[in-house]
C-alpha cells in the first residue's frame, strides 16, 4: 500500500487526517501530517518530512501532497522527490484525500493521476439548480 504524507500550512494537515478518518470509518494506515508554521525554518523541517517519508513507505512508495503550489510547504515536498519513489501533488483537498485513500494499492504513478483529477473533479461550482437535484 502506498503512504501518504500531507505537508501543510498550519493545521490543515492534520484536520484532512481526521476527515479521512471520519470518511473512511476507520484510522487510516501509512497517513501522516507535517504542519509548516509561520515561525518554522523549512531547513529544519526536512528531516523529520525524511523520516516521515521513510516510516510510511513500506515498499510501494509515498505520495505527498501539499496545499498551495511554491508556497513553503511545497518548497518542503520539492526536496523530497525521488521519481517512482516519492511522488508529489500540490492542491490537496478532501476530494482528493479520499480518491487517494480509495485507490492506494495502484501503482504510485496511478495514485497521482488520481490525486490529480480527484482534486480537480471535487472543484465544482454549484448553483441551486444544481443543489435542488440533491435535496430531497
Amino acid at each position: 500500500m502506498i503512504g501518504i504524507l500531507i505537508i501543510a500550512h498550519g493545521s490543515l494537515g492534520e484536520s484532512l487526517k481526521e476527515c479521512a478518518k471520519h470518511v473512511i470509518g476507520n484510522e487510516p494506515r501509512q497517513l501522516a501530517f507535517l504542519a509548516v508554521n509561520n515561525s518554522d525554518d523549512p531547513i529544519a523541517l526536512l528531516p523529520k518530512a525524511q523520516a516521515l517519508v521513510a516510516e510510511l513507505n513500506h515498499g510501494d512508495g509515498v505520495l505527498v501532497l501539499s496545499d498551495m503550489y511554491g508556497a513553503t510547504p511545497c518548497n518542503i515536498v520539492s526536496k523530497l522527490l525521488v521519481p517512482g519513489e516519492v511522488e508529489g501533488v500540490a492542491g490537496v483537498n478532501m476530494p482528493m484525500i479520499v480518491r487517494t485513500m480509495t485507490y492506494r494499492h495502484e501503482s504510485l504513478m496511478a495514485l497521482v493521476e488520481k490525486a490529480v483529477s480527484g482534486g480537480r473533479e471535487g472543484v465544482v461550482h454549484f448553483d441551486r439548480e444544481r443543489c435542488d437535484r440533491f435535496v430531497t
